[in-house]
C-alpha cells in the first residue's frame, strides 16, 4: 500500500458557502473507491492550504488516479507519497 498526503486549494472552484464545499467530499470519497484507494482523513486548515488529505492506494498508478480526482473537482493539489517515521527510520538504517 501506497500513503499520500495532498495539500489542497480551492482555487478554481466557485464555491457559494461551506456547506456546498463540504458536500463534495463524499463525492471525493466515493470515486477514490472506484481507484481502490480509501481517504484516511480530511482536515479543513488555516494557511496557505485549505484541506490536507490523507489516503491509502494499492499502488503509484491507483494514488494517481486519486489525486487528479481532486482536479476533476476543481481543487488545486499537491500530493505526495508520505512514509511513517518509524518506517523511515528503518530505510535510513539501510543505507
Amino acid at each position: 500500500m501506497v500513503t499520500d498526503a495532498s495539500l489542497v486549494q480551492v482555487d478554481d472552484r466557485e464555491v457559494q458557502n461551506a456547506q456546498e464545499l463540504s458536500s463534495i467530499w463524499g463525492e471525493i470519497r466515493g470515486e477514490f473507491e472506484e481507484h481502490e484507494a480509501e481517504v484516511l482523513e480530511s482536515y479543513a486548515i488555516l494557511g496557505e492550504h485549505d484541506f490536507l488529505v490523507t489516503f491509502e492506494a494499492p499502488d503509484r498508478e491507483s494514488a494517481f488516479k486519486s489525486a487528479l480526482t481532486l482536479r476533476r473537482h476543481g481543487l488545486s493539489a499537491q500530493t505526495m507519497e508520505i512514509v511513517d517515521t518509524d518506517d523511515f527510520a528503518h530505510l535510513v538504517d539501510e543505507v
